[in-house]
């Protein structure tokens, strides 16, 4: 078996090889052919799946140059060291299926970056760097440990395919739905208790997975002519086992992102003055400066000043920016045409997020 891989790496620095294929060797380490010597400037793809390898060797980007394309699928790797930063033209990195805990800082530094896969691992956490990938179009992180997603996430601005399923997440970050990109979100199989109130407000998220999320029981209603997967969610619970704002209609209950600090009613026609002045900033500075950038860090404290740059959420029948109070309209999923599609799999109801009183009035999701 080392004289046969031995052969296939001189093989392949003889004759200037753009693709190595190295699958199913038993391998417990990079190989010292693949990492002394010259030779391997020209390799471009690097396959190593189903191996059992347990790290990455520190010069691999120094013998490797040219790497575009890294696959290590199905190994034991524990830590993505920081030597993966250097690997300054890769586009394609899959380390599925491994043994990871960690992941450096220094994978925000792989500019060129475009599908990253790490899925079936041990993650609790990704680096906030991850956000600094900006040409990366896949992110797959399902079956991990993960609590939360990367802060800077919605930087990703290229991101197309985010998947994320069968975590411990709790929320879906509201700046997520910045992403101008973003066609395809799969949170199945988590711990979610609501969804941001802009999800599918933008055209080009047209697929939402959010299945066997048991305390799930709102869908915001610009979800409605999105492909939607909610199986599974809407199981009965006590209010007591979620700390989340909720309201009713009936005998259905839905959780309030937790960020909205008072639901508004019909009955309430007067806004609460921290959102009539919220308001006012927000159309102030958008509408006049179109620069949030102009506001100084004193001019309001830094939750506030995120707040403008992020509000809530848009009003689902006239768009205005929502930031701390909403007005609720729940639409049941067995008064839509997507009842049938479900077949009694799922207790969840679409949620119209309103303005105002008037908006409240006049919203409705059929017409």
């Amino acid at each position: 078996m080392a004289s046969e891989l031995c052969k296939t790496i001189s093989e392949a620095k003889l004759e200037r090889h753009k693709n190595l294929f190295l699958n199913y060797r038993n391998l417990h380490h990079f190989p010292l052919e693949l990492l002394k010597d010259e030779g391997l400037q020209y390799l471009e793809r690097l396959y190593m799946k189903r191996n059992s390898l347990t790290t990455l060797p520190e010069n691999l980007a120094q013998k490797l140059p040219n790497l575009v394309e890294l696959y290590l699928h199905s190994n034991n790797i524990v830590v993505v060291p920081e030597a993966i930063g250097s690997l300054v033209k890769l586009q394609f990195l899959d380390l599925s299926d491994n043994a990871l805990e960690i992941v450096c800082p220094e994978i925000g530094r792989l500019r060129s970056l475009r599908h990253l896969r790490l899925a079936n691992n041990q993650l609790k956490y990704l680096p906030a760097e991850v956000g600094d990938l900006r040409e990366l179009q896949t992110l797959d992180i399902s079956t991990n440990h993960l609590i939360t997603l990367p802060e800077r996430l919605h930087m990703c601005l290229s991101l197309q395919y985010l998947t994320a399923d069968r975590n411990h997440l709790w929320c879906v970050p509201r700046h997520l739905c910045q992403l101008p990109s973003l066609n395809e979100l799969s949170m199945a199989g988590n711990r979610l208790a609501f969804l941001p109130l802009d999800l599918g407000r933008s055209r080009e998220l047209q697929y939402v997975y959010v299945d066997n999320n048991v305390y799930l029981k709102g869908l915001p209603s610009y979800l409605y002519n999105k492909v939607i997967g909610c199986s599974g969610c809407g199981s009965p619970v006590q209010k007591s086992e979620v700390k989340l704002l909720s309201f009713s209609s009936g005998q259905l209950t839905v959780f309030l992102p937790a960020e909205v600090k008072s639901i508004g009613t019909h009955l309430d026609p007067v806004l609460p003055l921290q959102e009539m002045a919220m308001r006012t900033l927000h159309n102030t500075y958008c509408g006049f400066l179109k620069d949030l950038q102009l506001l100084t860090p004193i001019s309001l404290p830094r939750s506030l000043s995120e707040l403008l740059r992020c509000p809530l959420g848009h009003c689902h029948r006239c768009s205005q920016p929502m930031f701390t109070i909403v007005y609720p309209k729940l639409f049941p999923l067995r008064e839509t045409p997507m009842a049938g599609l479900h077949q009694g799999r799922t207790s969840v109801s679409f949620v119209a997020y309103c303005c105002s009183t008037q908006c409240l009035q006049t919203f409705d999701l059929l017409s």
